[in-house]
């Protein structure tokens, strides 16, 4: 049993999520600056305060939480601006380099958490990571009413995108996605339209205020570009590997295009997405498909990256 030491917690895990992240750790294809074997897994997690350590307040005990990933330093540059997920002082994450939530109990700083309302749903709330990296995109994507927004991707990120875009009033909200059943799932969220990739390129270019990718394909930076109008704005949220598809710089000159990317999410970003899962704009719970005991992990993980599209958001119940 983890003893916290000070300034730490010790959280008794209620349900881990497992994404492509942690997959490409199990295979072993995660860029080697951020992992750091042997470690156990799991970044998507929420759970309940068992223990505190020196320095922290007792009346932490019993509360459920989630905590931000990153160990970022607190002192440099960047965190002093508030941007936490650019620490310069070395790369650091829960489940990456540093002991994750694919086990029974968690070590984490207390001053990563964040608390849940009483009564929150925990299992749902493992989804609070995933959907921290969307309110970071929509921080920087800056949606107002009436504006034509695009979602690429109904993946995990893209539908809990899609959640919390609907909270901005959009005059249009449409997913791209090849797969219609997941397109489908989308138009539940809160999706006005839902089209294939083939069918955005044949009339959907150009039409969108704001285009949010979240697909991380080999071609969806460069896709996403295309359908922003002139003057628009995209925001690049999935992890491409190497070969994805260039943006087009003619293009991206002549549109005045801003384009932001996010890497995981900043801790007011955090605070962002467990208000929204407060307030219920945030729902996470329909995106999940199946739900295992740690010692069904392999089972587990084999059902990530698939390609099986009944396959949402696979969990671990310690």
């Amino acid at each position: 049993m983890p003893e916290p030491g000070p300034g730490e917690v010790r959280v008794r895990v209620a349900a881990a999520g497992i994404c492509m992240s942690d997959r490409e750790v199990y295979d072993g294809h995660r860029a080697p600056g951020y992992v750091r074997y042997p470690v156990t897994p799991g970044h998507e997690w929420a759970g309940t305060v068992e223990a505190v350590g020196a320095d922290v307040d007792p009346a932490l005990v019993g509360r459920g939480c989630v905590a931000e990933g990153f160990r970022a330093c607190g002192t440099c540059e960047r965190c002093r601006c508030g941007e936490t997920s650019l620490c310069t002082a070395g790369y650091a994450e829960t489940g990456f380099t540093e002991p994750g939530a694919f086990a029974d109990h968690l070590l984490v700083p207390a001053r990563l958490l964040h608390l849940l309302p009483p009564g929150a749903d925990l299992r749902a709330a493992a989804l609070i990571e995933p959907a921290a990296v969307i309110a970071a995109a929509v921080r920087v994507g800056r949606p107002r009413p009436g504006e034509r927004v695009a979602v690429v991707g109904a993946g995990t990120l893209g539908l809990l995108a899609v959640q919390l875009l609907a909270a901005s009033s959009p005059a249009e909200l449409v997913v791209v996605d090849p797969r219609a059943a997941r397109g489908e799932q989308a138009l539940g969220h809160g999706a006005s339209e839902a089209l294939s990739p083939e069918e955005a390129e044949g009339g959907a270019l150009g039409r969108f205020d704001l285009v949010v990718e979240t697909a991380g394909a080999p071609s969806t930076a460069a896709s996403s570009c295309l359908l922003a109008r002139r003057g628009g704005r995209v925001v690049l949220t999935g992890m491409f590997a190497a070969g994805a598809a260039g943006i087009d710089p003619a293009h991206l000159s002549v549109s005045q295009l801003e384009i932001r990317s996010v890497f995981g999410a900043p801790s007011a970003a955090w605070a962002d997405a467990v208000r929204a899962f407060a307030l219920g704009l945030l729902d996470p719970a329909p995106l999940i498909s199946h739900e295992f005991p740690l010692e069904r992990f392999a089972e587990a993980v084999a059902l990530v990256g698939g390609g099986d599209p009944k396959t949402g958001k696979v969990l671990l119940r310690p």
